[in-house]
Formats: structure tokens, sequence, C-alpha cells
């Protein structure tokens, strides 16, 4: 595709000379445009600017110093060329052209070989100051592009980090858009979807008459404590951390990612949280505090998926399961750990189980078979 013909804007209050002018630049192969004064030029170049100006000095009302001067003042002409033709030679006014912003001169009467080499000079120069102004608003563009994603990037990360403080670390990628081991991300990950999941309940015995009984600032300090040590093993075993509940919390394994053997991984999770629970025990009952954990572990199907309204949402198992687990739990005595069948036939001979009397559990019509795992805190 050929470039467009450089356009000149000859600027002179008499006929003649501004036709002579044209003739020749347009042998040059350029566009030109005549002005008759000073104040129709500024009016052209404020319209379309031109890549050249070839301004007279002496013109009747506004002459070529002050046009200059205020062609300069224009964003648009700033790397526009602009000639001085004079019939003055003297270093007064070379100096005063200067000043009023202009780049060459050429003194009438006007040569055409003097002429063609300084319009094709100077149009060399304004190509070179388009293509640098082109790379600038490029490299501006791109920077504004890069800053704008390091900013969506810095803000993502605050949003995990922040995240990171309610949900567990795997959720917190989800939900700001990093794709899990399906290849879902954002919101796709949490949409309502149906998985077998092991689900873990666990509650401290004893808490809620030692929250009676002592200064708010100490049941806070001990909450903390637990929920410190207790969260951080759950992040060490892949669990994923619905809520805490106070003295109690629920976990779940087997989503969003898939973990194998996540019964396994449960008890794992189990027996290393009883372990913390009984030495945080021995401290807690020199102030007659709680006597210890209970966890109750089931397997089976749930729903999963976000559950809340807009402007508080939580990542929730919804099902039998879950409620079996927190009626184990209900059920174990500070240090034990009772699981389900389907946990039990997970995990059987890995550790020791001992078989529980068919329990008669709120919400289930039927007695459940479950079995407690043996040395839990040793």
């Amino acid at each position: 595709m050929n470039a467009p013909s450089p356009q000149v804007l000859v600027v002179d209050d008499r006929a003649d000379s501004r036709k002579l002018l044209a003739l020749r630049l347009q042998q040059q192969g350029c566009v030109v445009v005549q002005a008759e004064s000073g104040e129709q030029a500024l009016l052209f170049a404020a319209q379309n600017p031109p890549d050249l100006v070839l301004l007279d000095v002496l013109m009747p009302g506004m002459n070529g110093f002050e046009v200059c001067q205020r062609l300069r003042a224009m964003p648009a002409m700033l790397g526009v060329p602009v000639v001085l033709v004079t019939s003055l030679d003297d270093s007064e006014h070379y100096v005063r052209g200067l000043d009023a912003g202009a780049d060459d001169f050429i003194t009438k009467p006007v040569k055409p070989v003097e002429l063609r080499a300084r319009v094709r000079s100077l149009l060399r120069v304004k190509q070179q100051f388009d293509q640098i102004e082109l790379q600038r608003r490029a490299l501006e563009d791109w920077s504004q592009t890069l800053a704008r994603r390091v900013d969506d990037k810095v803000a993502e990360v605050e949003r995990l980090s922040r995240l990171k403080r309610f949900f567990s670390p795997r959720l917190a990628a989800r939900l700001v858009g990093e794709s899990n081991e399906a290849g879902e991300f954002g919101e796709a990950a949490w949409r309502s979807h149906r998985r077998e999941v092991t689900v873990l309940f666990a509650d401290l015995r004893g808490f809620t008459s030692f929250a009676e009984r002592a200064a708010p600032e100490r049941v806070m300090q001990a909450l903390a404590g637990f929920h410190s040590v207790m969260g951080r093993l759950i992040f060490d075993f892949e669990g994923t951390l619905e809520r805490f509940t106070g003295d109690g919390m629920m976990v779940f394994f087997n989503d969003p990612d898939p973990v194998p053997d996540h019964s396994g991984r449960a008890v794992e999770l189990a027996l290393a949280m009883q372990r913390e629970a009984a030495d945080m025990a021995a401290l807690w009952q020199l102030e007659d505090g709680p006597d210890g954990l209970a966890i109750g572990i089931a397997r089976g199907v749930a729903t999963l998926g976000a559950l809340g309204f807009e402007a508080r949402l939580d990542y929730a198992a919804i099902g039998s399961v879950t409620n079996l687990a927190a009626r184990l739990c209900a059920e174990a005595g500070a240090g034990e750990v009772w699981v389900s069948a389907p946990v039990a036939d997970e995990t059987n001979g890995r550790w020791p189980l001992r078989a529980l009397p068919p329990l008669t559990l709120k919400g289930f019509a039927q007695p459940v078979l479950a079995w407690c795992l043996g040395d839990a805190v040793a």
C-alpha cells in the first residue's frame, strides 16, 4: 500500500508567490493547501495539520513570526517543520525566527533546487517524527496495558490472600479463577454438584461450661489457639474447611479436588488433631478448661457448591453424610474418633477399630453401625 502524499501548507499574501511554490511542490508529489493570511493558515492547521509549512514573513496583519509562534502552540503542530520564506537576510531576523519556532529558512527569490532539497530533508524529519510518535503511543498503550495487568494481578493476589483467611487455599484459588484438576475455574468450580466425600466433624467437650465461667478474653484466647493449630493441620492434610462453629469445625475431603484415599486422609487428620488437642487440653485443665476433642467421620455422597447470598457465600457440603458425621461427633467422648461403616471398611487393618453397639441417632430411622478408632490420642 502506497504511503499518502505529504501535505504542505503554503502561506503567502501574494497569490503569484503561493501559486509558484504550489506548482513546484506538486511536482515533488506534494498535496498543497494555500492560505493567503496568517489567520487563515492557523485555521487550516487547526482543522487538518499539514506535514510541512512554508510561511512568508512579511504579510499584512499577522506576520510570519507571530503565525509561527502560534502554530508551535498547537499540540498537533509540535512535530511539523516550519520554513520561513523571507527576503530578510540579516541575523536579527534569523534569530527572531528561530525564537518563534522556525526550523529553517528559504530566501526569496526561491531557488527550485534549494526548495526541493529543503522540502525533501524536512519531510524526512517529519516522517521520522511520526514514526517515533507512533512508537511512543504504542509503548504508552502497552505500558498502560501492562500496568492494568499488574494491577489486576496484584488485586488477585490480595483477594487470594484475604480469601485464604476464610477458605482453604484451594477454594480461595478457585474463587479468583485458578483451574482445578478437572479444568474448572472461577464460578464453574462453585456450581452445585454431587460427589462422594468423607466428612469430619470435631467438637471440644466441656467448652460450653468453660465459656460460661471464664473471662471472655480467656475464652477467645483459647479458641484462637485451638483454631490456629487445627487450621494448620487441616491445610496440611489437604482438607476443605467448610466452617468453624465456635468450639467445633466441619472438614471434608475429595472436593473441590479429588483426593486419593480420602477416608484414610480424614482418619490421619483426626489422629493428628487428637494429638494436638490432648496437649492443649492438658494446659486447659489447669484452669478447669475443655476436656478434649471429640471427632466423628462419615463417608457418602453429598451435594456440594456455593451456599449463601451475594454478599456472603460459603462452600458447603449437604446431605445425610454430613448429618451422620455430626451425630457421631456428638456421641463420641473427649479424645475419641468415631467412624461410620464405609469409613471403617475403607480403613480396616490400618488402625485398630472397636465396634460400637448399634446407635440410635436423631434423623436416622434405622440403627447406625459405627466403630471407635482405638488409641486415638496415643
